[in-house]
């Protein structure tokens, strides 16, 4: 008797209606090479979604191919973000793009992907958007009489220096011009592009005017592959501390995520080796999970780790509340419970041990300056 396989399709639509079915069939979960996401979970928004069913028949599951990433112009209004979250170590920040090919299945940004009617699975790792007229936004706001100057961070909600950048420049470009303005800038980074930018953020860091943070989420490069699948690998990330460093820089470590029964027996080495390289600050933030988020990770560690799954989930909840995911302030960061309390004072020893945390210099808002442009008439006096 030959195979039966049903194809099932998802299916969203806008508010005026415009169809934004995704073409392709709606198959269970599975692994992509190179890509975190094993499938192309619907957004919270969508209003229909399908699913495949057993019917009875043998169902035959197609290998898929490679999935290609597409990169889509977005000419944004505005660029400069501000927040008044106490979690959050700064007010204002940009993102010089949405969605991020480096595929970290945990990624806390993959539900702002629903709001573009596409899916926080695959669609987030492969369908960018950029935003050109970045600098261009940037510029414009910093000239406006009512800007007051504090630093701008970049890489809070996707990587500014993930592969597109090297195309794309728009990070590079954004840097330009906050070095022009003597304006401070903090970046958050796991993409070893950012060595391209070394001698322009040597120089803003002379003027007290640039810090970066390195994200090191594991030295397993097996368990890298599967859960960072086109990052920089962690001997390159510790080169990355090292180069920054060296460079003058104040560079930072970022253990994030610390995953229960995944990562988190790495955290001391995680920092040792980090101090070893050159930062002199470190933090940490145990794994969240957000809408789609989660059911997309229980998706992962069902394909990548199925024996742990229930392990890992089970101390994630008990981290949270009872839930996949903890939202309240002063929480969500570092999660309650004994295993949020006893990684937190693992973290507070291994940070007194090598000496991190000891002093941190601000970075200097007095310098900001506007610039004259071709054409403005300068002051008589």
């Amino acid at each position: 008797m030959a195979s039966h396989t049903p194809k099932l399709y998802i299916h969203t639509a806008n508010e005026s209606g415009t169809s934004l079915a995704n073409d392709s069939p709606c198959s269970p979960p599975q692994i992509h090479k190179g890509r975190g996401a094993t499938s192309n979970l619907a957004g919270r928004f969508a209003e229909h979604t399908s699913a495949r069913e057993n019917d009875g028949w043998q169902l035959e599951i197609e290998p898929q191919g490679p999935v290609a990433t597409e990169a889509i112009e977005e000419k944004a209004k505005s660029i400069i973000a501000t927040n008044s979250s106490p979690d959050l170590p700064f007010s204002q920040s940009i993102n010089p793009y949405r969605g991020c090919e480096h595929g970290c299945i945990y990624c806390y940004a993959r539900p702002a992907h629903a709001y573009m009617d596409l899916s926080p699975g695959l669609d987030f790792e492969t369908r960018l958007f950029f935003k050109p007229n970045a600098a261009e936004l940037l510029e414009q706001a910093l000239r406006k009489p009512s800007y007051r100057c504090t630093p701008i961070a970049l890489g809070t909600n996707t990587d500014p220096y993930q592969p597109l950048e090297k195309d794309k420049r728009i990070t590079r470009q954004i840097l330009e011009t906050l070095q022009r303005f003597q304006h401070p800038v903090t970046i958050i980074t796991k993409g070893q592009l950012i060595l391209r930018d070394l001698p322009l953020l040597a120089e803003m860091a002379s003027d007290g005017l640039a810090r970066v943070a390195i994200s090191v989420t594991t030295l397993d490069n097996a368990l890298k592959r599967v859960l960072e699948p086109r990052t920089a690998g962690p001997a390159a990330r510790l080169r990355m501390i090292e180069a920054l460093s060296d460079a003058g820089i104040p560079t930072s470590v970022m253990a994030a995520p610390v995953i229960p029964a995944l990562n988190d027996s790495e955290l001391e080495s995680i920092l040792g080796r980090s101090r070893e390289a050159g930062a002199d600050q470190a933090a940490y933030i145990l794994l969240r999970l957000p809408h789609e988020v989660a059911p997309l990770f229980r998706q992962w560690l069902s394909e990548h780790y199925p024996q742990r799954a229930d392990h890992v989930m089970s101390l994630i909840q008990q981290s949270r509340g009872g839930r996949d995911n903890q939202s309240e302030f002063g929480q969500r960061q570092t999660g309650t419970g004994v295993f949020a309390q006893l990684l937190e004072q693992r973290f507070q020893v291994s940070c007194r041990r090598l000496g991190f945390n000891r002093a941190r210099l601000a970075l200097d808002c007095n310098r900001f300056t506007v610039p004259p442009r071709a054409g403005d008439q300068h002051s008589l006096f």
